[in-house]
């Protein structure tokens, strides 16, 4: 079956790379918060003591999923911007160079006296 090839360029590629470096720290980050948030719970609450394992395990996932989902948007946003960056200082020093040329093809200027 073919396909639309868009999904086989370098950009996109590094850009895959990138949201799941995102996602894959936002999973940490959050996972710690939610184990320190759930050591608490297990220390204080006797209602936090009396939920399931399951409960407990699906309550320390949600965390996770919604840190990595959130990491992952947000460096997935940066590297938008630093491409966008890039390529519009691709675009503008073409055109300077392109300016240049011009000038230095451009006949010197006479002087009326």
């Amino acid at each position: 079956m073919p396909t639309s090839g868009g999904l086989t360029s370098n950009e996109a590629n590094s850009a895959a790379w990138e949201a799941g470096r995102g996602a894959v720290a936002g999973a940490a980050k959050w996972g710690a918060g939610a184990a320190i948030l759930g050591a608490a719970g297990y220390a204080m609450s006797p209602i936090y003591r009396g939920l399931t394992i399951q409960f407990k395990v699906f309550l320390q996932m949600s965390g996770m999923i919604m840190g990595s989902c959130l990491e992952a948007d947000h460096s997935i946003r940066q590297y938008e911007a630093k491409v966008r960056m890039e390529k519009r200082m691709i675009r503008d020093r073409a055109v300077w160079e392109q300016y240049e040329q011009e000038y230095e093809q451009a006949p010197a200027p006479k002087k009326s006296s």
